[in-house]
């Protein structure tokens, strides 16, 4: 009946994340008894909550809330990254994050946290926590895209480099 997206228990079908790749193997998820649809819904539970509290931290910036605003968005955007967990498992993740292809985005990424906090607690400067946090933006997205087969490639041809 409902093949790919729609049909994630069964194992049967074309399933648009390969099995291999994302769901098996991972001994945590094993243990915890938790099934491909509800890794999915961590996901993306985790995902909106980290884009609503990257979203809030932008909005109290307008209103001179300088600390509260690192603090929001530098949570928003590792509960994202602990949503991406939920797909390829915890330890997982942490041993790819620091293969070679995706060492760099992300020892960018932790640097650029940091550097959002220095901004905000110790410098108290606005305009340098707002270049780190594009910074760590940026971080976070090459990371991102470094598990899309080709979306690097597109995306340095879209830009010319």
């Amino acid at each position: 009946m409902a093949k790919g997206w729609f049909n994630l228990e069964a194992g049967t079908g074309t399933n648009v994340i390969p099995d291999s790749t994302f769901f098996e193997g991972d001994s945590a998820f094993k243990s915890l008894g938790l099934s491909r649809t509800t890794r999915l819904y961590g996901f993306g539970i985790c995902l909106l909550f980290g884009f609503v509290l990257s979203l809030l931290g932008s909005i109290v910036l307008f209103f001179g809330m300088l600390t509260l605003f690192a603090v929001l968005y530098v949570l928003g955007t590792i509960i994202s990254l602990i949503g991406t967990g939920f797909l390829i498992g915890f330890f997982k993740q942490v041993k790819l994050m620091f293969k070679p292809v995706r060492v760099v985005a992300t020892v960018i990424l932790l640097i650029a946290i940091g550097l959002v906090f220095v901004g905000a607690f110790v410098l108290k400067n606005g305009v340098l926590c707002i270049i780190f946090v594009i910074i760590q933006f940026l971080a976070y997205t090459w990371y991102t895209l470094s598990y899309i087969p080709y979306a690097r490639s597109a995306v340095q041809k879209m830009v010319g480099l």
